[in-house]
């Protein structure tokens, strides 16, 4: 990988021509399981700056250690679509596309980093061997370089977000990276635990996942001048689409297509994790039932999918299930009102049904 200079001017500029040109054709293609068309179909006029986000991001993980440097290319890859980045920058557009500035770039990378750290952190964690068809970090250098590359990312993100004048964008991420990992400890500890209640489910999620969706939208709507109530409805959004988007993963986990899924189906149940549709299942159950489901969750984790999905099918978790993520694409949707029509609205509206149209 070759440096990339970003000189303030450089990118200020290439921002003004981005958002002036819609013809202009993007290199961008986030991971390799992303569909160029689909993603520039939802991302709309932030499309043409995710380019300047993903050379940014490419340039700040430079290593003059060469053995270094295929793990973070590896790691980089893994997180995906971009989508972090894309709320950011869809958040200032829709807010005001002139404010749209360099700050928005780094701050684009800053939370791809912390995404990413996050997301290999979890391989550790979960012992997975790959991740949307690619080898993970673990899978190929071990659980200890995992650790370390992950706390790297977090590191390299934090004195990125330093560089800024404002300490604003710094205390916001730090909070939000500290409710992902609380939300995450939650989860580790609540693994095989029947007691695990429907509120206390959504708040796990909303730390562990949507948070970074909040912070993303809070500070590209911060970024670009908006009033502290359109910061707060954009958050909003941000945490609502998240908590669907993690519904949505946690429904697939159990009537996905593996193949398009990425990973066997039932991993969640393997791995002591209730997600909604368990717990929705407890909850209806009656009690011999229920005395037969603790039984099948407390018995060997490699029989509990087969032996669990005929009483989930059988119940109206499935549904539920789906309503619930509906009324968190609604309340996305709802919280967007603060803003006039434009296409960056359309493209965060878009986002909301697409979190829950994956499996529907």
């Amino acid at each position: 990988m070759k440096s990339v200079s970003f000189a303030a001017t450089a990118v200020t500029e290439s921002i003004g021509r981005a958002i002036g040109d819609r013809t202009c054709e993007s290199s961008f293609s986030g991971s390799p399981d992303a569909s160029p068309m689909l993603v520039k179909d939802l991302y709309g006029p932030a499309m043409h700056l995710l380019p300047l986000v993903e050379q940014r991001l490419q340039s700040e993980l430079q290593t003059r250690y060469e053995s270094l440097a295929p793990i973070l290319r590896h790691g980089v890859q893994l997180s995906g679509k971009r989508l972090r980045p894309a709320l950011l920058l869809l958040a200032g557009i829709a807010v005001d596309p002139q404010k749209v500035s360099e700050n928005h770039v780094t701050l684009g990378v800053v939370l791809e980093m912390v995404h990413t750290a996050t997301l290999i952190h979890d391989d550790v964690l979960d012992e997975a061997d790959t991740r949307r068809r690619v080898q993970t970090v673990n899978a190929v250098w071990g659980d200890h370089v995992s650790i370390l590359l992950g706390d790297y990312l977090f590191s390299q993100a934090f004195r990125l977000s330093a560089t800024l004048d404002s300490t604003e964008a710094c205390r916001w991420i730090g909070e939000a990276s500290r409710k992902v990992c609380e939300g995450e400890l939650r989860q580790v500890l609540a693994r095989n635990h029947t007691e695990l209640d429907e509120a206390s489910y959504i708040e796990m999620i909303r730390g562990k996942t949507a948070e970074l969706c909040s912070v993303a939208c809070r500070l590209g709507a911060s970024q670009a001048g908006a009033t502290p109530e359109t910061i707060g409805k954009l958050a909003d959004y941000g945490t609502a689409l998240g908590i669907a988007f993690q519904i949505v993963d946690d429904y697939l986990d159990l009537w996905g297509d593996s193949k398009t899924v990425g990973k066997t189906l039932g991993t969640d149940l393997k791995q002591g994790k209730w997600t909604l549709p368990i717990l929705r299942l407890l909850q209806t159950a009656t009690e011999p039932q229920s005395h037969r489901i603790r039984s099948i969750l407390a018995g060997p984790p490699e029989n509990r999918f087969d032996q669990l999905i005929p009483l989930i099918n059988a119940s109206d978790a499935r549904q539920y299930t789906r309503q619930v993520a509906e009324s968190f694409r609604d309340k996305a949707c709802e919280s967007l009102d603060c803003l006039v029509n434009s296409p960056a609205k359309r493209s965060l509206i878009d986002l909301a049904s697409f979190s829950i149209s994956r499996t529907f």
